[in-house]
């Protein structure tokens, strides 16, 4: 095996990493106060529900589907919140991620038992899930007051927020699922090759169906956590374009869109290096475009270096 044979790979799965020191450097040496407290807090805070919702993307992607409807979901959690507080936090959130599992559900059932390919399974969700959010809380934005909800989106636990604990517990849960588990092995088996799978006896419909459940839950615990932070819902914007801030997260992250594969740090990283470039163009009073533009690059430069990897 030829040093190029060995070296082959090296981009998709630590390439986001390079991405994110040369980045962080860039912005040490160049942009005024970086390093600062307020804004490291300010950088995390905002990427928290994207790496949530990134988690749920990369286990649909590891099966080979794709989930369009996760901002429809965080649309619904947030316009269920409001209106069952009045029982509580905890009635009100259960609502919220019930709302996920049956979303999750529809999705799985479509994709698994039906039979649909994922994009136009979860497609009819992405469109119908926020117009019944909208009409859920009947087009207006409705103030948030529940003190042990808004703790969870702008509390702070030892200096850090909560809602960046929150994050960091789930990566933890999905990465253990993904390498520790029976779920997990056969999760990465039906995504990397179904019909052996499913020859081997594996329970691949149920299996699909509890990763579009999975994806989601979390995008609900987004949605709800995006409503504690910013203390009102507004369903016509909550997670709105969220799912193509999470497939580039994924999909940068060094997951292929081919399945039986799931990297659930590398997906933190392509979260974190979106937010980065977000963050760098706005600090250097760059237009958002701008930023837009050198995310689809990243977006073109993992895809391309991923399927290089494939075809060697």
């Amino acid at each position: 095996m030829t040093t190029a044979r060995r070296n082959t790979g090296w981009l998709p799965r630590y390439g986001v990493y390079g991405a994110i020191a040369l980045l962080l450097a860039f912005n040490i040496v160049f942009t005024p106060n970086f390093l600062t407290g307020s804004n490291l807090r300010i950088q995390l805070i905002q990427v928290a529900p994207v790496v949530i919702v990134a988690l749920g993307m990369a286990l649909v992607i590891g099966t080979e589907g794709i989930d369009l409807s996760v901002g429809a979901v965080m649309a619904l959690a947030a316009a269920l919140i409001p209106l069952y507080l009045g029982y509580g936090v905890t009635g009100a959130i259960l609502v919220s991620l019930l709302a996920g599992v049956v979303v999750g559900l529809i999705n799985g059932t479509l994709v698994a038992k039906v039979g649909l390919q994922p994009i136009v399974a979860t497609l009819a969700l992405f469109v119908g899930g926020r117009g019944l959010a909208v009409v859920i809380s009947e087009g207006k934005l409705k103030d948030v007051r529940n003190e042990q909800l808004i703790h969870l989106g702008s509390g702070d636990l030892f200096g850090i927020p909560v809602l960046v604990w929150i994050a960091a517990l789930l990566v933890l849960v999905v990465a253990f699922v993904i390498r520790r588990t029976v779920f997990g092995r056969r999760l990465l088996a039906v995504g990397g090759n179904r019909p052996a799978a499913e020859l081997a006896g594996l329970p691949v419909q149920r299996v699909l169906i509890t990763v579009y459940v999975l994806c989601a839950v979390l995008a609900s615990i987004a949605g709800l956590l995006s409503v504690a932070r910013i203390q009102s819902s507004d369903a016509s914007s909550v997670g709105l374009l969220i799912e193509l801030s999470a497939i580039t997260a994924v999909v940068v992250g060094g997951t292929p869109l081919t399945g039986g594969r799931v990297r659930v740090l590398g997906t933190v990283a392509g979260a974190l290096l979106m937010q980065l470039v977000l963050a760098t163009m706005i600090k250097h009073n760059l237009p958002p475009s701008t930023a837009e533009m050198v995310q689809a690059i990243i977006i073109l430069v993992a895809v391309y270096a991923a399927r290089e990897r494939k075809t060697r």
